[in-house]
């Protein structure tokens, strides 16, 4: 309830998630029956880069604001996307993204339960008959939510990690998720602070039984500082053809874009086979 995305938008780790992101809206695209996105921790939508909270951490800076101007190669869609949002004045989150990928057949449920982030985001998709906005335990939609009536779509996990056990129940949500919708692509972020945790969270899912999962990881430098995010990840349940080869393309040239410290790197692999 303490965790305030205003401080962290834009960051290297927003980059690395929503650049993905992208990649698989647009494969949802590629059939023409409907689809529906989940976001379970939406924060506000949009965020203002020359605002206080951005300006403090100076996160932006470092991140996001680094990619002005990319017009080719695999990043150009996600800077692209992020202009057409208002950036580099305004930073769209999760939410924004999702809404502009979507066409007239698809949805978009979102929640947050921060009650200024939530009344926000509220007001943001006002009106919007193909968004709907939750006050609500993003675990508790999880299962409330799912499967789509649709049967086909996204479920974007993306918690604060301010609790010692998310990794943990982050975990079991992906397995009971994809245990009711199989069909579901389910993505899940993670920081990258040091190697054990996410070793044990790969661990625990490939000993759930889950198949078809793969991690994309870039860290800016060597993960050994347990009080930096040092990098993030996203892990990825049944994800679309060629995906695997978009976020390898995607994670290097965000490497070279970015900042970077020795030990920097970045790697896709497979957590679990098909």
């Amino acid at each position: 309830m303490n965790y305030r995305h205003a401080f962290h938008a834009g960051n290297h780790a927003d980059c690395l998630k929503h650049a993905l992101l992208l990649v698989l809206l647009d494969a949802l695209r590629r059939k023409d029956a409907p689809f529906a996105v989940l976001d379970t921790h939406a924060g506000c939508g949009i965020y203002d880069l020359s605002a206080e909270e951005a300006a403090r951490t100076g996160e932006a800076a470092r991140g996001a604001l680094r990619l002005q101007g990319i017009a080719a190669g695999p990043l150009a869609p996600f800077v692209a996307a992020l202009t057409e949002q208002g950036f580099p004045a305004r930073y769209p989150g999760s939410p924004a993204l999702i809404r502009a990928a979507l066409r007239p057949q698809d949805r978009l449920a979102c929640c947050e339960l921060h009650p200024e982030d939530h009344a926000t985001l509220r007001a943001h998709f006002r009106g919007d008959r193909q968004v709907a906005v939750h006050k609500r335990d993003a675990y508790e939609a999880i299962r409330a939510l799912t499967p789509f009536p649709e049967r086909r779509g996204l479920v974007l996990m993306d918690p604060p990690f301010e609790q010692e056990e998310e990794f943990a129940r982050l975990a079991a949500a992906i397995q009971d998720l994809n245990r009711r919708f199989r069909a579901g692509i389910l993505a899940a972020w993670y920081p990258v602070k040091h190697r054990a945790p996410v070793r044990d969270f790969h661990d625990a899912l490939r000993e759930s039984g889950v198949r078809d999962v793969l991690a994309a990881e870039m860290w800016l430098r060597e993960p050994t500082d347990p009080r930096r995010l040092n990098g993030s990840g996203l892990l990825v349940v049944n994800a679309p053809f060629g995906f695997e080869q978009a976020a390898g393309e995607i994670l290097a040239a965000l490497l070279a874009a970015l900042e970077t410290e020795p030990g920097a790197g970045a790697a896709v692999s497979r957590v679990a086979p098909e």
